[in-house]
């Protein structure tokens, strides 16, 4: 049993010291939340029921849309439209849900057409749009990708600028409120930011699944068929070939530009999805920040997971523990009280030490190992 572990983590090497690393992070942060006293040592911040579930809640709605950048690096592209996109899919979405006499108008009286021609819906109907119109993006992208052959920096950078840009002139760069819509929205808000046990039992019943957030549950959800379409499908396989080596795989016969386009697409469905949630849980949407800088964090989980911006490499495992590290990174500044100031240099650091001794750590011990061993030879056996 220990053999077949110990094999397991050697096949699985990135994904083992990632997932230590998040260990490390957990136990130094439970540690530094604790009060002072014996009594303190079991009451630490970090391991309240509420903050484990504020964690999980993150790491569910990162970690979808991380899923979707993954699959699209393993292809040697990038997607830097993930923020903008979604603060996009916000303020439509929000705009689907509430009368247009509650939406702000400026004085562009084609803004003012535009936002009073978006008619109100029922929250299923808007739901079902806003994933339509992620999954249309990230095809368009695709398409542009691995059809057109344009590069996908170019590509997703332009539309970082331009959803970002659409989403300001729609919203006229005020903030849009769920609290504005009129028709109920009680089963969305617990379907988008509620817990399991609120959608089994209802929000009066208490328990461990009140606990676990629908958004953790969707994730899972979604872990598992990227899994089985990425580590057990022909198309995943397809993906992997395509990121290595484009050219040779389109000329055993393969569909490249195909293949790349519908990991965009996948790309797009998760940020719709995650999209939803992300709006439902903030309460509003201010299109000049919400979503900001979250494409560099998808890019970040799933380099830190194993995912190599050359193509060809990646694991939706090793993605969620590169989301999870982030998100607990993130929850041990705060509890902390490290300046939030310090808070985006403090990530940005563990991150690159933890890529650095991924990348290299095997190097370094063996050859400390090998130093310690030449030093010990030369005292046994001196000159």
């Amino acid at each position: 049993m220990i053999g077949q572990f110990i094999q397991l983590a050697k096949q699985h090497r990135r994904e083992t010291g990632m997932l230590g690393l998040l260990l490390i992070l957990m136990i130094i942060t439970s540690i530094g939340t604790t009060d002072e006293g014996v009594e303190g040592l079991f009451n630490s911040r970090f391991l309240t029921a509420d903050n484990i579930k504020n964690v999980t809640r993150q790491i569910g709605i990162y970690g979808i849309f991380s899923i979707g950048v993954g699959i699209v690096i393993i292809t040697a592209g990038i997607d830097l439209s993930v923020g903008s996109l979604m603060a996009l899919l916000g303020v439509i979405f929000l705009y689907l849900v509430t009368p247009p006499e509650t939406r702000p108008v400026g004085d562009s009286e084609f803004q003012s057409y535009l936002v009073n021609a978006i008619p109100e819906v029922p929250w299923q109907v808007a739901v079902l749009v806003i994933l339509i119109l992620g999954t249309m993006v990230g095809l368009m992208q695709g398409m542009l990708v691995g059809k057109l052959k344009l590069q996908a920096f170019v590509v997703t950078l332009c539309g970082l600028l331009s959803y970002r840009g659409l989403a300001r002139f729609f919203a006229n760069d005020t903030t849009v409120n769920v609290g504005d819509a009129q028709q109920d929205l009680t089963l969305a808000k617990t379907l988008g930011d509620g817990s399991l046990g609120d959608v089994l039992f209802g929000k009066l019943n208490k328990g461990v699944l009140h606990s676990v957030p629908m958004t953790f549950v969707y994730l899972v959800t979604f872990a598992i068929i990227a899994h089985i379409i990425l580590h057990r499908s022909v198309f995943g396989r397809y993906i992997f070939a395509a990121g290595r080596n484009e050219l040779a795989t389109k000329y055993s016969g393969i569909n490249t530009g195909l293949v790349i386009a519908f990991a965009y697409l996948i790309a797009g469905f998760c940020t719709a999805f995650a999209a939803i949630p992300q709006c439902i849980y903030s309460g509003s949407v201010q299109p000049s920040t919400h979503g900001a800088f979250f494409e560099l964090y998808a890019i970040a989980a799933a380099v830190l997971g194993g995912c190599s911006l050359r193509g060809g490499e990646g694991s939706i495992l090793g993605i969620l523990i590169g989301t999870a590290i982030l998100i607990v990174l993130r929850n041990m500044v705060n509890l902390l009280g490290y300046p939030t100031a310090l808070s985006d240099a403090i990530t940005g650091g563990v991150i690159f030490v933890g890529v650095l001794f991924d990348q290299h750590g095997a190097k370094i011990i063996n050859r400390f190992i090998g130093t310690i061993n030449r030093l010990i030879g030369r005292k046994t056996n001196p000159a």
